[in-house]
């Protein structure tokens, strides 16, 4: 079973750049407080890491 992580949506993309928004819709976040379960890769931890202030991971399963 692969590692996966549960990252949630904390901030509003609301006067963000369009760059940190298509990044949240990449990750399949689109509204607060919102969950996801995603694949534990260097892309997804890349694209974490790139809005900070907007999402957080809340577990790491595997």
């Amino acid at each position: 079973m692969a590692k996966t992580i549960v990252v949630k949506q904390i901030g509003s993309p609301i006067r963000r750049p369009a760059d940190q928004r298509a990044t949240l819709v990449g990750l399949g976040l689109n509204k607060m407080h919102k969950t996801r379960e995603l694949e534990d890769t260097p892309s997804v931890r890349g694209m974490v890491n790139k809005i900070p202030h907007l999402v957080k991971i809340i577990e790491e399963r595997g």
